[in-house]
């Protein structure tokens, strides 16, 4: 019971980095192009972790290697696609239609694995998309250029889904490294394609290091290493809580303004994740296959 409140506790923090990550994200990209942004911020998170520890190298098995050369490429895709949706759309229309993965995870858990997902998983995936919808949907209208966001959505979801049956009993640590190498690689193919434009500033370059360091580097490790412990539907939505800290923030520095209806739907998510975590007798770890 303690490890699995750990987890989540972990997921959490995650998710307030994130959430904290989305604010600090608005600025420098004012400043520097997404996908110039995105290639230098994983390219700082990969530095990192092998400056941090460079004897990783020597844990890739082949195993991790190829696990993680797939899992890179989803990441890369799903990032791809988001980045696609979000130039058509608004910021909060994208952030709801990406959040769909909280509903996608569960539905894609069975159908590739035949996971069972209990009455209660069900019931904090409706709480989430409820909070979900009251915190990002304003003039909610579809279009179609809203379905390269909701491929977006899916592809994440494929990620949690895939992460969470591959790494159980593989190095967290070296998993995360390939997987943000190949994103990197990807991302730079998106870069060098009109020319690669570097932070224009200061400002900028302390946004890189802040999601750098902490919103890919770190963040991804821990959701490596709580993914081989719990299972994907779980931590869906454990980390919408990522929505609720990205209002918090964006409302204490001024860039939205509080309204009920952000309370009501934080409280609903907050909320999600205690019916998901509440202890039970039997927890589910996901099996490796």
């Amino acid at each position: 019971m303690k490890a699995q409140w750990t987890t989540g506790l972990a997921l959490v923090g995650v998710a307030l980095v994130w959430g904290v990550a989305f604010v600090v994200m608005k600025p420098a990209l004012e400043e520097q192009p997404l996908w110039d942004f995105i290639a230098t911020r994983f390219s700082v998170a990969v530095a990192v972790m092998l400056l941090f520890r460079p004897q990783v190298v020597r844990e890739i098995s082949s195993r991790i290697a190829v696990r993680g050369t797939y899992l890179g490429i989803i990441l890369a895709a799903a990032f791809l696609t988001q980045t696609i949706g979000l130039s058509f759309n608004t910021a909060a229309t994208t952030g709801f239609v990406t959040g769909l993965y909280v509903v996608v995870v569960p539905l894609l858990s069975w159908l590739m694995f035949r996971v069972p997902i209990a009455g209660r998983v069900w019931a904090g995936v409706a709480l989430a998309f409820g909070g979900l919808s009251l915190i990002s949907i304003n003039n909610f209208g579809f279009n179609l250029t809203q379905l390269w966001t909701l491929v977006g959505a899916i592809l994440f979801a494929l990620h949690y889904v895939v992460l969470a049956r591959w790494s159980p009993g593989l190095s967290s640590y070296a998993l995360t490294l390939v997987q943000l190498s190949v994103a990197t690689a990807v991302a730079w193919v998106g870069a060098l394609v009109d020319g690669y434009q570097p932070p224009a500033g200061l400002s900028t370059w302390l946004a890189i290091a802040y999601t750098g360091i902490f919103a890919t580097a770190l963040a991804y490790f821990v959701q490596t290493w709580a993914e081989a412990r719990m299972d994907a539907s779980r931590v869906a939505v454990i980390l919408t809580l990522e929505v609720v800290f990205a209002a918090i923030v964006a409302v204490a520095v001024g860039q939205e303004v509080l309204a009920l209806k952000t309370i009501f739907g934080g409280a609903l998510i907050v909320l999600a994740m205690f019916v998901v975590e509440w202890p039970t007798r039997r927890p589910t770890v996901p099996h490796d296959v």
